[in-house]
């Protein structure tokens, strides 16, 4: 059995504290003991079964989501923070993609409820946060896959972010079908200023900074370009489609 003991720097007027540690040791000093990895998990699961059903899944996030922006206790609002915003919305979907390796629980009927535009629109806020939390990483990669379970029904390029910008920016898109694509960014006076070749690409939703098109804002040449308006064009098979963007520095 162990014992707690102090003493001086010199080693004397030894002085036992503490003797025969049955219990863990922060329990024998009075310690609160700290909270441990799975602790979490299971306060992060508990909370993130917001419906009180007994397990997380795709109808605690369509129960978020119903009520973001919502002010005063609240089921929905994780982290208690008094308003139910996009941090509890990726909590929950943290909590879901906890186990990367199984599929999401969905359902079908709550997935009805549920449109591309939704989830690209909590996607497109969760970029304005600096996610420290590796659950609300999680919660990010989860709306990913989401959205890639919601196929795309038509090809569609989508608004660039940031925008403006200074000096890059990405250029998410969405497939219904697998297309050669290319991204063409055109001056004002109809110049072509650089292309981006993205290659033979599948179905699929490309609008997080691993997957959207990048552009560091540089012209063929590797040159910065000027403050101004630009035009960014999506080639994809038979599909075109252009939008513009500006730069501001």
């Amino acid at each position: 059995q162990g014992k707690i003991q102090r003493a001086n720097l010199d080693g004397t007027n030894v002085e036992t504290l503490v003797w025969g540690l049955d219990t863990p040791r922060y329990i024998a000093l009075g310690i609160p003991a700290p909270q441990t990895p799975e602790d979490t998990r299971t306060e992060l699961v508990a909370r993130a079964d917001v419906n009180g059903d007994g397990t997380v899944n795709i109808l605690d996030l369509v129960f978020v989501a119903a009520n973001l922006d919502k002010q005063g206790e609240n089921a929905a609002d994780i982290n208690a923070d008094g308003v139910v915003n996009i941090q509890d919305l990726v909590l929950v979907a943290g909590a879901l993609g906890q186990d990367a390796a199984a599929a999401p629980s969905w359902h079908t009927d709550a997935l009805v409820g549920i449109s591309t535009a939704d989830v690209q629109g909590w996607l497109s806020q969760t970029q304005q946060v600096n996610w420290a939390d590796p659950r609300a990483r999680k919660g990010v990669l989860f709306l990913e896959r989401l959205l890639a379970a919601l196929r795309p029904q038509e090809t569609t390029l989508l608004a660039n972010y940031p925008n403006p910008f200074n000096p890059e920016t990405w250029i998410p898109y969405q497939l219904a079908k697998p297309a050669d694509v290319n991204v063409s960014i055109y001056a004002t006076d109809g110049a072509l200023v650089r292309t981006l070749a993205l290659g033979h690409q599948a179905i699929g939703v490309y609008q997080s900074r691993e997957r959207a098109a990048y552009w560091d804002g540089r012209n063929a040449l590797g040159e910065h370009v000027a403050s101004g308006v630009y035009f960014y064009t999506l080639t994809a098979g038979e599909f075109i489609a252009t939008r513009r963007m500006l730069i501001l520095k």
